[in-house]
């Protein structure tokens, strides 16, 4: 996974636990796309002190994730989403070549369903 994108999602789920000019600073890194030079004027520091700042944010971040493993698990229960909807699909298949149950049909169908609103 690309650091960036790796930084944005532990950002978005541990981000309400840093300190407000640590949110700050990353959204200004990593979604505005600022470098540390235009964060350093526009916060009126110096550029060592935002990459100090950030350096420290993304440290906290990953041991919160290292602590609590939030994002490996939402990773782990959309792979297993996933994975559901794949099966009901061969399920599907396999019931229309071989048996057409209408149950085995109605069943896969609304499995599939929650499966997919549990991922958006």
């Amino acid at each position: 996974m690309p650091k960036n994108l790796e930084n944005n999602i532990l950002l978005d789920f541990y981000g309400d636990m840093l300190t407000e000019k640590q949110r700050d600073f990353l959204d200004h890194y990593y979604n505005e796309d600022l470098s540390l030079s235009e964060i350093a004027v526009n916060e009126g520091i110096t550029r060592q002190g935002v990459r100090d700042a950030i350096k420290r944010a993304e440290g906290q971040l990953i041991e919160m994730e290292n602590r609590l493993g939030l994002v490996r698990r939402f990773e782990e229960v959309r792979s297993g989403l996933n994975e559901i909807i794949d099966l009901t699909n061969e399920i599907n298949d396999y019931n229309l070549r071989y048996s057409l149950s209408r149950e085995i049909n109605e069943y896969a169908v609304k499995i599939k369903a929650v499966a997919q609103s549990l991922l958006e």
